[in-house]
Parts: structure tokens; sequence; C-alpha cells
């Protein structure tokens, strides 16, 4: 077993929790002095009901040098405070070879993220500089959870017969993952298309936003993406979590409500 997906199972296990926090601070939203209190105080309240936390970098970068060096410290605060959480860089990077290097020394190395997103557009060596490195996570982007994913990742439909885009990045995902660190993104507002990902992606982790502001189906969901021994899964909230007047609330409802649906 990888690094990566020890990490994961055990901070499920630990938290007895399949709750992943996004982490979106939007300045016009939040009344803490600086968007690192905000997060450090999203992520203080929150630690003991979810296993992992998912910054955000367009609302970090829309803010220029003062959100990048947020972000900074928020990564070296949770590094350094709750080690074993897991951490996913939002980024959804992917270029030629030489680019995705860079990228992936960035969110490795300087960042310090155990996890990240990627877009796998560009094909495997545009993935490969991100799962060279062994002891790290790649989600890569399969399913969004936007209303318009569709017109090119294309519909689950068990009548006909093409494969769509989302199914091939599921596939190749799968052939890729020689040191059990891929995963995939696949978006809660489409169950049937995570039942058809989990299908022919057995054994990689899911990362599944949607749940909350955008309306994602919990239980069809979670149904849809569990596999037996372990359940294999993230289930991300992000506005519905920071913004809440109760964030510990929010998050453990989400944590009992998944925990419910398992059982």
């Amino acid at each position: 077993m990888s690094k990566f997906k020890d990490k994961l199972i055990n901070a499920c296990k630990t938290s007895d929790s399949f709750v992943c926090v996004g982490l979106d601070p939007d300045p016009k939203k939040i009344t803490s002095n600086s968007i690192f209190d905000f997060c450090k105080d999203i992520v203080d309240s929150t630690s003991d009901v979810v296993a992992a936390y998912k910054p955000n970098f367009a609302f970090f970068e829309a803010l220029g040098l003062e959100g990048l060096t947020s972000l900074k410290s928020l990564m070296d605060y949770i590094n350094g405070e709750y080690p074993e959480k897991l951490t996913i860089g939002d980024a959804k990077r992917g270029d030629i070879g030489s680019s995705s290097e860079k990228y992936a020394y960035s969110l490795f190395e300087y960042w310090g993220f155990d996890s990240i997103t990627v877009n796998a557009f560009a094909g495997e060596d545009s993935i490969k500089p991100f799962y060279q490195y062994a002891d790290k996570g790649v989600f890569i982007w399969c399913k969004s959870s936007n209303p318009d994913g569709h017109q090119f990742q294309g519909k689950f439909n068990s009548e006909r017969k093409e494969v769509s885009l989302f199914e091939k990045i599921a596939v190749s995902a799968y052939d890729w993952n020689k040191n059990d660190n891929i995963g995939l993104v696949v978006g809660a507002t489409y169950p049937d298309d995570i039942a058809r990902v989990r299908k022919l992606a057995p054994g990689l982790p899911m990362l599944i936003p949607g749940i909350g502001s955008q309306e994602g189906e919990l239980d069809a969901s979670v149904s849809s993406a569990v596999e037996l021994g372990f359940p294999n899964f993230l289930i991300n909230s992000s506005r519905s979590i920071i913004y809440s007047s109760d964030s510990f609330k929010s998050a453990d409802n989400l944590r009992n409500s998944i925990n419910n649906s398992l059982s």
C-alpha cells in the first residue's frame, strides 16, 4: 500500500469520518481579519470530525501575494498542528511534461500537499510527473459536478455503446495506477456516473464534490462509490460548511449522514 493510501485510510479511521472540507475563502463572505485566520478557525473547529482539507487555489490566487502568503501559512499550520489530516491541493494542474514537472514540484515540495487534483486532458505524459511522486496522491478530474460538464465529458447511458470521455479517463487512470497513488474526482450530482466509474476503476479512491450548495445526492453517491473492506472515498463540502454559522455542527452532521448511509 502506498504512503498516500495509508494516510487516507488512517485519516478516515482516526476521525471516523469521510468528510473533506473545501477551503474556498471569499473575502466578501467572511468577517475574519484575514484569510488565514478564517481558514485556521475552520480547521481548528472541525478537526475532530473531518478526515481531509482541500484548499482551492483559485480563491487564494485571486488575492495575489496576500492570498498566496496566506495559503503557505495555512499549509504550514495544518501540517504542523494536524499532521494526521490528509491535505489536497485543489489546483487542477496539467500541461506538457516539462511544465507538469514544475507544477508537481511546486505542489508537493514547496506547498507541502499530500495530494493534489490534476487535469488529464493532455494525456499520460502530462500526469506522469505527478504520480511519479510515489508517496503523494493524484486525484484526476474525471467527472465534474457542474451542470454543463456533460457537454464534453459525456453522461453514462447503459443503452449506448460508445464510450464517453469520463469513462475513458477512469479506465486510463486505473491503468496508470502502478504506484497505488491515483484517485478520481467524480461529482455527486451524477450518482449513476459514480457507479460507472467505480466499476471501471475499482480500488481507486474517489474525491466526490457537489454535496451541499450544489445539491448532490449523498445517499446515492455513497452507495455508488463504496467498496468492501474500506469505503475508499471522500465527500467534499465547501460552502455549506465554511460559511455555516456553526462549522463544527455542519461538518459533524455531514459525517453522521455519511456514516448512516454506510451502515
